[in-house]
Protein backbone atom coordinates (compact mmCIF):
# COMPACT_ATOMS: atom_id res chain seq x y z
CA UNK A 1 0.00 0.00 0.00
CA UNK A 2 1.40 3.69 -0.71
CA UNK A 3 1.71 5.35 2.31
CA UNK A 4 1.84 8.68 0.73
CA UNK A 5 -1.55 7.93 -0.84
CA UNK A 6 -2.96 6.90 2.56
CA UNK A 7 -1.27 10.31 4.10
CA UNK A 8 -3.10 11.78 1.18
CA UNK A 9 -6.60 10.23 2.17
CA UNK A 10 -5.86 11.64 5.84
CA UNK A 11 -5.35 15.10 5.11
CA UNK A 12 -8.22 15.06 3.08
CA UNK A 13 -10.31 13.43 5.79
CA UNK A 14 -9.33 15.98 8.19
CA UNK A 15 -9.59 18.62 5.79
CA UNK A 16 -12.86 18.03 3.72
CA UNK A 17 -11.71 19.79 0.47
CA UNK A 18 -8.93 18.15 -2.03
CA UNK A 19 -7.69 21.81 -2.70
CA UNK A 20 -6.90 22.52 1.35
CA UNK A 21 -5.08 18.81 1.41
CA UNK A 22 -3.52 19.78 -1.65
CA UNK A 23 -2.24 23.02 0.56
CA UNK A 24 -1.33 20.89 3.50
CA UNK A 25 0.97 18.93 1.91
CA UNK A 26 2.42 21.00 -0.68
CA UNK A 27 1.32 19.56 -3.43
CA UNK A 28 -1.22 19.89 -6.43
CA UNK A 29 -4.98 19.92 -6.11
CA UNK A 30 -4.16 17.39 -9.54
CA UNK A 31 -1.65 15.02 -7.07
CA UNK A 32 -4.13 15.05 -4.47
CA UNK A 33 -6.67 13.31 -6.92
CA UNK A 34 -5.03 11.18 -8.40
CA UNK A 35 -3.32 9.68 -5.26
CA UNK A 36 -6.45 8.82 -3.67
CA UNK A 37 -7.63 7.00 -7.20
CA UNK A 38 -5.07 4.99 -6.90
CA UNK A 39 -5.97 4.13 -3.32
CA UNK A 40 -9.08 3.40 -3.90
CA UNK A 41 -8.13 1.14 -7.20
CA UNK A 42 -6.34 -0.70 -4.71
CA UNK A 43 -8.47 -1.14 -2.21
CA UNK A 44 -11.51 -1.56 -4.20
CA UNK A 45 -14.49 0.61 -2.55
CA UNK A 46 -14.94 4.56 -3.13
CA UNK A 47 -13.49 6.24 0.29
CA UNK A 48 -14.79 9.79 -1.06
CA UNK A 49 -18.44 11.05 -2.56
CA UNK A 50 -17.79 14.76 -3.99
CA UNK A 51 -19.99 17.34 -3.44
CA UNK A 52 -20.62 21.07 -3.83
CA UNK A 53 -19.91 21.25 -0.33
CA UNK A 54 -16.43 19.58 -0.79
CA UNK A 55 -15.22 15.78 -0.26
CA UNK A 56 -17.19 13.59 2.07
CA UNK A 57 -16.11 10.23 3.33
CA UNK A 58 -18.21 7.23 2.24
CA UNK A 59 -19.04 4.58 4.18
CA UNK A 60 -16.49 2.76 3.48
CA UNK A 61 -13.54 5.11 3.90
CA UNK A 62 -15.18 5.78 7.35
CA UNK A 63 -14.28 2.55 8.10
CA UNK A 64 -10.42 2.98 6.35
CA UNK A 65 -9.83 6.21 8.56
CA UNK A 66 -8.74 5.11 12.13
CA UNK A 67 -6.95 2.08 10.33
CA UNK A 68 -5.10 4.68 7.57
CA UNK A 69 -4.04 6.94 10.98
CA UNK A 70 -2.76 3.84 12.79
CA UNK A 71 -0.69 3.17 9.62
CA UNK A 72 0.73 6.31 9.58
CA UNK A 73 1.78 6.29 13.47
CA UNK A 74 3.04 2.77 12.41
CA UNK A 75 5.60 4.28 9.74
CA UNK A 76 6.36 7.22 12.04
CA UNK A 77 7.73 4.57 14.73
CA UNK A 78 9.27 2.40 12.09
CA UNK A 79 10.69 5.97 10.63
CA UNK A 80 12.47 7.01 14.27
CA UNK A 81 13.50 3.46 15.26
CA UNK A 82 16.17 4.18 12.91
CA UNK A 83 16.99 7.74 12.56
CA UNK A 84 20.36 8.84 14.35
CA UNK A 85 20.33 9.83 17.78
CA UNK A 86 16.48 8.54 17.88
CA UNK A 87 17.53 4.56 18.20
CA UNK A 88 19.85 3.30 20.98
CA UNK A 89 23.75 3.64 20.50
CA UNK A 90 24.61 -0.11 20.08
CA UNK A 91 27.95 -1.16 21.62
CA UNK A 92 29.66 -4.82 22.05
CA UNK A 93 32.01 -4.88 25.42
CA UNK A 94 32.90 -8.84 24.89
CA UNK A 95 31.94 -9.39 28.44
CA UNK A 96 30.03 -7.47 30.99
CA UNK A 97 33.14 -8.06 33.95
CA UNK A 98 36.08 -6.27 31.71
CA UNK A 99 37.33 -2.87 31.75
CA UNK A 100 35.01 -1.46 28.31
CA UNK A 101 31.90 -2.36 29.91
CA UNK A 102 33.08 -0.44 33.33
CA UNK A 103 33.83 2.50 30.83
CA UNK A 104 30.80 2.27 28.85
CA UNK A 105 28.99 2.07 32.32
CA UNK A 106 31.12 5.23 33.32
CA UNK A 107 29.75 7.34 30.10
CA UNK A 108 26.17 6.24 30.75
CA UNK A 109 26.40 7.95 34.25
CA UNK A 110 27.88 11.11 32.42
CA UNK A 111 25.57 11.63 29.37
CA UNK A 112 22.28 9.47 31.02
CA UNK A 113 20.47 11.15 28.41
CA UNK A 114 22.00 8.73 25.84
CA UNK A 115 20.47 5.25 25.38
CA UNK A 116 22.56 2.41 24.59
CA UNK A 117 22.03 -1.06 24.06
CA UNK A 118 25.01 -3.00 25.38
CA UNK A 119 26.06 -6.27 24.11
CA UNK A 120 28.19 -9.09 24.45
CA UNK A 121 29.06 -10.94 20.53
CA UNK A 122 30.91 -14.11 21.30
CA UNK A 123 33.60 -13.15 18.94
CA UNK A 124 37.32 -12.25 18.46
CA UNK A 125 38.63 -8.88 16.93
CA UNK A 126 38.09 -9.92 13.18
CA UNK A 127 34.18 -11.16 13.63
CA UNK A 128 33.31 -8.31 15.78
CA UNK A 129 35.33 -5.55 13.44
CA UNK A 130 33.09 -7.51 10.95
CA UNK A 131 29.79 -6.87 12.84
CA UNK A 132 30.73 -3.23 12.54
CA UNK A 133 31.29 -2.82 9.48
CA UNK A 134 28.06 -5.04 8.30
CA UNK A 135 25.76 -2.36 10.53
CA UNK A 136 24.93 -5.10 13.46
CA UNK A 137 26.57 -2.95 16.01
CA UNK A 138 27.76 0.77 16.21
CA UNK A 139 31.10 0.22 17.86
CA UNK A 140 33.17 -2.69 19.96
CA UNK A 141 36.09 -2.51 21.81
CA UNK A 142 38.76 -5.06 21.04
CA UNK A 143 42.35 -5.32 21.04
CA UNK A 144 43.53 -4.16 17.08
CA UNK A 145 46.66 -6.26 16.39
CA UNK A 146 47.00 -5.40 12.60
CA UNK A 147 48.13 -2.38 10.59
CA UNK A 148 44.80 0.19 9.66
CA UNK A 149 45.49 -0.58 6.00
CA UNK A 150 44.50 -4.01 6.64
CA UNK A 151 40.73 -2.97 7.89
CA UNK A 152 37.65 -2.70 5.56
CA UNK A 153 37.94 0.52 4.54
CA UNK A 154 35.24 2.17 6.33
CA UNK A 155 36.50 0.95 9.96
CA UNK A 156 38.39 3.36 12.20
CA UNK A 157 39.67 2.55 15.55
CA UNK A 158 40.95 4.79 18.21
CA UNK A 159 43.03 3.52 21.11
CA UNK A 160 41.36 4.24 24.43
CA UNK A 161 42.26 1.22 27.12
CA UNK A 162 45.63 0.38 28.33
CA UNK A 163 44.21 -2.17 31.01
CA UNK A 164 47.14 -2.74 33.78
CA UNK A 165 47.18 -6.44 35.47
CA UNK A 166 46.37 -7.95 38.54
CA UNK A 167 47.34 -11.52 39.95
CA UNK A 168 44.09 -13.41 41.76
CA UNK A 169 45.19 -15.70 44.38
CA UNK A 170 43.31 -17.33 47.54
CA UNK A 171 45.22 -16.73 50.61
CA UNK A 172 47.21 -19.62 51.00
CA UNK A 173 49.15 -18.69 47.87
CA UNK A 174 52.98 -18.05 48.20
CA UNK A 175 52.29 -14.36 46.99
CA UNK A 176 49.02 -13.19 48.93
CA UNK A 177 51.01 -11.44 51.36
CA UNK A 178 52.50 -8.89 48.56
CA UNK A 179 51.50 -5.38 47.57
CA UNK A 180 53.07 -5.89 44.01
CA UNK A 181 54.24 -9.12 42.15
CA UNK A 182 56.84 -8.26 39.33
CA UNK A 183 56.65 -10.66 36.23
CA UNK A 184 59.45 -12.53 36.94
CA UNK A 185 58.17 -13.70 40.11
CA UNK A 186 55.11 -14.90 38.04
CA UNK A 187 57.50 -17.24 36.14
CA UNK A 188 57.84 -19.46 38.98
CA UNK A 189 53.99 -19.90 39.60
CA UNK A 190 51.58 -21.59 37.60
CA UNK A 191 48.60 -19.01 36.15
CA UNK A 192 45.77 -20.47 35.28
CA UNK A 193 43.59 -19.44 32.77
CA UNK A 194 41.12 -22.55 31.75
CA UNK A 195 39.30 -22.47 28.18
CA UNK A 196 41.19 -19.77 26.63
CA UNK A 197 39.94 -19.47 23.27
CA UNK A 198 43.32 -20.12 21.03
CA UNK A 199 43.98 -17.66 17.64
CA UNK A 200 42.30 -15.31 19.23
CA UNK A 201 43.56 -11.75 20.08
CA UNK A 202 43.80 -12.31 23.75
CA UNK A 203 45.07 -16.17 23.41
CA UNK A 204 48.38 -13.98 20.88
CA UNK A 205 48.57 -11.57 23.90
CA UNK A 206 49.39 -14.09 26.36
CA UNK A 207 51.42 -16.55 23.97
CA UNK A 208 53.80 -13.34 23.68
CA UNK A 209 53.29 -12.15 27.52
CA UNK A 210 54.37 -16.07 28.32
CA UNK A 211 57.41 -16.03 26.05
CA UNK A 212 58.75 -12.47 27.20
CA UNK A 213 58.87 -13.49 30.93
CA UNK A 214 59.12 -17.73 30.87
CA UNK A 215 55.05 -17.86 32.42
CA UNK A 216 53.10 -20.92 31.93
CA UNK A 217 49.84 -20.61 31.59
CA UNK A 218 47.66 -23.78 31.70
CA UNK A 219 44.80 -23.55 29.89
CA UNK A 220 43.95 -27.01 30.16
CA UNK A 221 40.55 -27.79 32.01
CA UNK A 222 36.76 -27.60 31.76
CA UNK A 223 35.53 -24.15 31.69
CA UNK A 224 32.61 -23.97 34.46
CA UNK A 225 32.33 -20.53 34.73
CA UNK A 226 34.17 -17.70 37.06
CA UNK A 227 32.04 -18.45 40.28
CA UNK A 228 33.74 -22.70 39.93
CA UNK A 229 37.03 -20.53 38.74
CA UNK A 230 36.92 -18.05 41.69
CA UNK A 231 36.40 -20.99 44.05
CA UNK A 232 38.85 -23.04 42.79
CA UNK A 233 41.61 -20.33 43.33
CA UNK A 234 40.19 -19.69 46.71
CA UNK A 235 40.76 -22.61 48.14
CA UNK A 236 44.09 -23.58 46.60
CA UNK A 237 48.02 -23.07 47.80
CA UNK A 238 49.34 -23.24 43.97
CA UNK A 239 46.51 -21.51 41.52
CA UNK A 240 46.47 -18.16 40.44
CA UNK A 241 45.31 -16.01 37.40
CA UNK A 242 45.76 -12.82 35.87
CA UNK A 243 43.02 -10.33 35.75
CA UNK A 244 42.06 -6.86 34.29
CA UNK A 245 42.59 -3.92 36.48
CA UNK A 246 39.02 -2.72 36.29
CA UNK A 247 37.98 -6.72 35.48
CA UNK A 248 35.02 -6.61 38.24
CA UNK A 249 34.66 -10.79 40.35
CA UNK A 250 32.58 -10.99 43.50
CA UNK A 251 33.21 -13.67 45.46
CA UNK A 252 31.88 -14.53 49.46
CA UNK A 253 33.88 -12.74 51.77
CA UNK A 254 35.25 -16.00 53.49
CA UNK A 255 37.15 -16.91 50.00
CA UNK A 256 39.65 -14.41 50.99
CA UNK A 257 40.78 -13.48 47.44
CA UNK A 258 43.65 -11.08 47.18
CA UNK A 259 43.55 -9.18 43.90
CA UNK A 260 47.94 -8.15 43.52
CA UNK A 261 49.48 -4.97 41.00
CA UNK A 262 51.78 -6.46 38.95
CA UNK A 263 54.48 -4.39 37.92
CA UNK A 264 58.57 -3.67 36.80
CA UNK A 265 57.28 -3.92 34.29
CA UNK A 266 53.79 -3.33 34.14
CA UNK A 267 52.02 -5.08 31.57
CA UNK A 268 49.45 -3.55 29.35
CA UNK A 269 46.80 -4.61 27.61
CA UNK A 270 45.80 -2.10 24.77
CA UNK A 271 41.92 -2.12 23.68
CA UNK A 272 40.80 0.42 21.10
CA UNK A 273 36.97 1.27 20.10
CA UNK A 274 36.26 0.42 16.80
CA UNK A 275 33.16 1.73 14.83
CA UNK A 276 32.20 2.74 10.67
CA UNK A 277 33.54 6.08 9.48
CA UNK A 278 29.96 7.17 7.96
CA UNK A 279 28.36 6.03 10.95
CA UNK A 280 26.08 8.83 11.84
CA UNK A 281 24.85 8.29 15.22
CA UNK A 282 25.17 11.58 17.03
CA UNK A 283 26.01 9.55 20.29
CA UNK A 284 28.88 8.04 18.20
CA UNK A 285 31.68 11.11 18.42
CA UNK A 286 30.70 11.62 22.18
CA UNK A 287 31.15 7.73 23.24
CA UNK A 288 34.42 8.26 21.27
CA UNK A 289 35.91 11.63 23.02
CA UNK A 290 34.61 11.11 26.47
CA UNK A 291 36.72 7.33 26.41
CA UNK A 292 39.27 9.16 24.92
CA UNK A 293 39.58 11.64 27.65
CA UNK A 294 39.54 8.90 30.63
CA UNK A 295 42.40 6.95 28.99
CA UNK A 296 44.47 6.08 32.29
CA UNK A 297 47.85 6.87 31.73
CA UNK A 298 50.48 4.05 31.85
CA UNK A 299 51.33 3.69 35.44
CA UNK A 300 55.13 5.27 36.60
CA UNK A 301 57.73 2.77 35.98
CA UNK A 302 58.61 0.40 33.03
CA UNK A 303 55.79 -1.24 31.01
CA UNK A 304 55.40 -4.10 28.52
CA UNK A 305 53.34 -4.17 25.66
CA UNK A 306 53.01 -6.63 23.15
CA UNK A 307 54.49 -6.19 19.47
CA UNK A 308 51.43 -4.97 18.22
CA UNK A 309 50.51 -2.30 20.40
CA UNK A 310 54.12 -0.60 20.66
Amino acid sequence: MDLDAVRTFVAAADAGQFQDAAAALSITQQAVSKRIAALEKDLQVRLFTRTPRGAQLTVDGQAFLPHARELLRVEARADASVRPGRRALRVDVHSRRTAPAVLLQDFHRTHPRIELDVVTLDADVHAATAAVDAGTVDATFHAVTVPARRLPPAIRTARVIDERHELLVGPRHPLAAAHAVTPAQLAEHRIWMPGMAVDTEWSDYYDELAAAFGLTIDRIGPVFGNEALLAEIADSPTLATLAGERTRYLWPDSYDLRRIPVRDPAPIYPMSLIWRADNPHPALPKLRDHLVARRVDPPDGPVWLPKWGR
